[in-house]
């Protein structure tokens, strides 16, 4: 069952699907996020009018998938998956860097750093590679977070409707961290995404009423 947010365009739908991948859908535009596991977890759902990608690592990337559902559906992403894509892919497709503005299937958007920044876990996603994004619907900013831990260019985020944040170790953040960061910008709803077998029950207390905690299940195929 998808979520829906109402925006000064019209309600924005929002499908999880599993892990990291989601479905954005929004005035006749569907935008997969980070699209991976096959063809057959997107039965149901209306066909990609844009398709969103992180960053490279397996669980945001898949070419095999994409090959199946993209059709000519505009793709953007960062540098090194761009550089990755099979011409067929490449021929739709666009990369943008951190920091950048950008439009994907007239959605606005800015490409936001998503990095490590505890020492020990620099190695899993450096500084200046993975992407996640701040979209514009109507009225209405959404960001969704990629793999990262909280970074300057995170808590400097203003205005923000809906985020969706990733909280596993050893590759992203913890809960606990996802609380700080989320008491500094204040997001009005946030996603845990990509959380494997982290316990989220500490959100529920550490957030403020700032912001609504909506534990959805991104693992309906188990994990793992």
């Amino acid at each position: 069952m998808a979520d829906t947010i109402a925006t000064s365009g019209g309600d924005l739908a929002i499908h999880p699907v599993e892990h990291a991948s989601l479905v954005l859908e929004w005035g006749g535009k569907v935008i997969y996020v980070d699209p991976v596991g096959g063809a057959a977890l997107y039965e149901g759902l209306p066909a990609p009018t844009a398709i969103l990608i992180t960053h490279g690592h397996g669980d945001h990337f898949d070419v095999p998938t994409l090959e199946a559902i993209a059709g000519a559906a505009p793709l953007l992403t960062n540098e090194d998956v761009f550089g990755k894509l099979p011409e067929g892919l490449k021929a739709n497709a666009k990369s943008i860097a951190n920091g950048a503005d950008g439009e994907l299937d007239g959605v606005k958007l800015k490409a936001i750093a998503a990095h490590n920044t505890t020492e020990d876990r620099m190695r899993y996603h450096p500084v200046g590679v993975g992407n996640g994004y701040v979209l514009t619907f109507g009225d209405t900013l959404v960001y969704v977070a990629g793999d990262t831990e909280p970074t300057e260019d995170i808590l400097a985020l203003t205005g923000i409707a809906v985020a969706f944040l990733p909280m596993n170790l050893p590759y992203t953040m913890t809960p606990e961290q996802a609380i700080e960061a989320i008491n500094v910008f204040k997001p009005k709803i946030i996603y845990p995404y990509h959380y494997g077998d982290s316990d989220l029950s500490v959100l529920e207390a550490g957030v403020g009423d700032h912001t609504e905690v909506r534990l959805r299940d991104w693992y309906p195929n188990g994990r793992g």
